[in-house]
């Protein structure tokens, strides 16, 4: 099947890869001339610029834009709006607010080109592990771009049916779902995300706790020298708190016990946020999630430990680098 990407980022190329290994023919563009000739010598298709790209693909079109959420991406939509044709489909890949969603298809549906709006979860490891897509907008749309979407998503694999889960024509168990009308493919990332931000910092304070516990001001037969990268390893291997986040922390340990790496600076998506403004405006307590935002707000006045292994997590899953001290 035939896609336009715009935007060869950390996530934008690794899904041209994985379309592109699955026989996929994808048209590229980035404001990066390396990223486009990169992926020009791995099979995708380069454009100049917008117009070019669009004049590459065939009818009916579709655009995914997979680039930060805000300005650049209403940008890159507006402008695809100007060049697409009636029967057309743009897609946000990235991670923008659902509420800028609901407008734009209103505003595309006027023009007859269709909206959908995938929240994609996998970060860098995504080209390997597969993307999970969380998908909203007009149903037709999302039925003919699903080869795309099932090329994308990790399938059943290895992982185990839930027990008690009635058969149904969902395909939730490969990896991706139409979640329904435009914004809710992104409403339900952001909620994720949302939860991320709480995994990641139960983690982070519990790692801390065992750190902490080796400390002078312990009673000397209460104070324990732990090994953390075994700790995080043996949680691993049939604990309860085993999960891919948990997987991540262990690398990063092995990789450097001490995070020497890292400064403790987080930064926050914007996800977070939005999952407790929603959670205002339905009246839904969010201790946890509060609490986590919060304390990323706190990382960028001083640093724990517990702040350094939220970095290194980020970094592990998304790539995601510390800003420059300079």
């Amino acid at each position: 099947m035939q896609l336009g990407m715009i935007g060869l980022g950390r996530m934008g190329g690794n899904i041209v890869r994985r379309l592109v290994r699955r026989g996929h023919h994808c048209v590229v563009y980035d404001t990066n001339a390396a990223a486009v000739e990169e992926l020009g010598t791995e099979g995708a298709t380069t454009s100049q610029d917008l117009s070019h790209l669009v004049r590459q693909l065939t009818r009916p079109r579709a655009v995914w834009v997979m680039l930060p959420a805000g300005a650049v991406t209403e940008s890159a939509v507006q402008a695809l709006g100007e060049l697409l044709e009636p029967g057309d489909v743009i897609i946000d890949g990235g991670n923008s607010n659902y509420q800028d969603d609901v407008r734009r298809a209103q505003t595309l549906q006027v023009a007859g080109i269709r909206y959908i709006d995938v929240g994609t979860s996998g970060g860098v490891r995504g080209l390997e592990r597969g993307y999970c897509l969380m998908i909203g907008g007009d149903r037709e749309a999302v039925q003919r771009l699903e080869p795309i979407f099932k090329s994308l998503a990790p399938g059943i694999g290895t992982i185990d049916r839930t027990p008690g889960r009635a058969p149904s024509d969902s395909t939730a168990e490969e990896g991706y779902l139409h979640t329904g009308p435009a914004g809710s493919g992104h409403f339900v990332k952001m909620v994720h995300n949302g939860i991320e931000y709480g995994l990641m910092q139960a983690y982070a304070e519990g790692l801390d706790i065992l750190k902490g516990v080796a400390q002078q001001s312990i009673p000397a037969e209460r104070r324990y020298d732990l090994d953390l990268a075994d700790i995080t390893e043996v949680w691993r291997r049939g604990s309860v708190v085993s999960s891919w986040l948990l997987d991540l922390s262990a690398a990063a340990l092995a990789e450097d016990p001490q995070l020497k790496a890292f400064s403790g600076f987080v930064e926050d998506s914007g996800e977070g946020r939005w999952t407790i403004m929603a959670a205002i405006e339905e009246a839904v307590p969010t201790d946890v999630l509060s609490a986590a935002l919060y304390a990323r707000f706190r990382s960028r006045q001083e640093h724990t430990f517990a702040e350094k292994l939220l970095s290194a997590m980020r970094q592990q899953f998304g790539g995601h680098r510390e800003p420059s001290k300079g």
